[in-house]
């Protein structure tokens, strides 16, 4: 069974490396989500009506069911020690990264060179008869709107991979209602982890 993905140490230098931010989302996301089919055929246990021996693989059975259903009290501890620990390590880590996107960014590295810049621009003397093209003016965004970016990005990301994997996990295993949100699931395990 995967291991829940661990928080990494919340810094505003790992929230500004958006390298490193992606690729621990990247990361988590592969080791749970996009392997949840795998991850759940683990918590399977193998036949013991028909162990294995040399002659077992001499004929084929048709499957029963292209998919296992998974018992109800397996899944729920795969689902409160694998999968919600890990969601919510990453929307711990989008949720700090976000609050430091907001608030302001004294330390900067390219505040000066970028105020100078938008200074240039503004005494700019534009004449687009001469040249159509001496309008335009490309800002260059600051590492805080960057990241920002960035973020609301990997927001909407993290909405769709939940949703596919809340697909999954109910068509799968027992216990999981159908028409439950993996909202309301992530939610509830919250509050019982708060107790």
């Amino acid at each position: 069974m995967s291991q829940p993905t661990q928080l990494p140490p919340l810094t505003p230098q790992f929230c500004f490396n958006t390298r490193v931010l992606r690729d621990f989302l990247r990361l988590s996301r592969s080791t749970i989500d996009d392997s949840i089919s795998t991850n759940l055929n683990a918590l399977l246990t193998p036949s013991t009506a028909r162990p294995f021996t040399s002659t077992s693989t001499s004929t084929r059975s048709p499957p029963t069911l292209p998919h296992q259903r998974i018992p109800a009290s397996t899944s729920s501890v795969f689902l409160s020690t694998v999968l919600f620990p890990t969601w919510q390590a990453r929307s711990d880590v989008i949720h700090y990264c976000t609050s430091v996107a907001t608030s302001p960014d004294p330390s900067d590295p390219d505040l000066i060179e970028r105020e100078a810049l938008n200074r240039k621009d503004a005494e700019r003397i534009v004449d687009e008869r001469l040249d159509p093209y001496s309008g335009r003016f490309f800002p260059r965004e600051g590492r805080a709107e960057t990241l920002a970016g960035l973020l609301r990005n990997e927001n909407a990301v993290e909405g769709i991979v939940r949703q596919r994997t809340w697909t999954v996990v109910a068509e799968r295993c027992d216990g999981v209602e159908n028409d439950a949100s993996w909202e309301a699931a992530l939610d509830t395990w919250r509050e019982r982890q708060q107790r």
